[in-house]
């Protein structure tokens, strides 16, 4: 039962994840290498979706797309790390929990 509500928990994650792989894969192609940081504008929204959860890595996303722009020296700018993490990324990129094995 527990395991059903994380995963629940965790749908607007995973759905924000799913939307910003469709992203990279449809229409990031098509603007080409113009992002100023690394990693690029939406792969760092996706790892922030990963690892901080889906308001955080909105927050951050939003913060990002702000610092983008043609003032910008740009440079490497990795998500901050979480303090705990307790949930794992699958090897699609989806986020799952973590199991524990009693």
């Amino acid at each position: 039962m527990r395991r059903i509500l994380l995963e629940i928990w965790l749908l607007p994650r995973n759905a924000a994840v799913a939307i910003m792989k469709l992203y990279r894969r449809v229409i990031s192609p098509l603007y080409g290498d113009v992002c100023r940081y690394y990693p690029s504008c939406s792969r760092y929204s996706m790892e922030a979706y990963q690892q901080r959860g889906f308001l955080v890595g909105l927050v951050l996303t939003i913060w990002r797309l702000l610092r983008c722009n043609p003032f910008s020296a740009g440079g490497i700018d990795d998500v901050p790390p979480s303090r705990a993490t307790y949930f794992d990324i699958n090897s699609s990129g989806f986020v799952r929990p973590r199991i524990r094995k009693a």
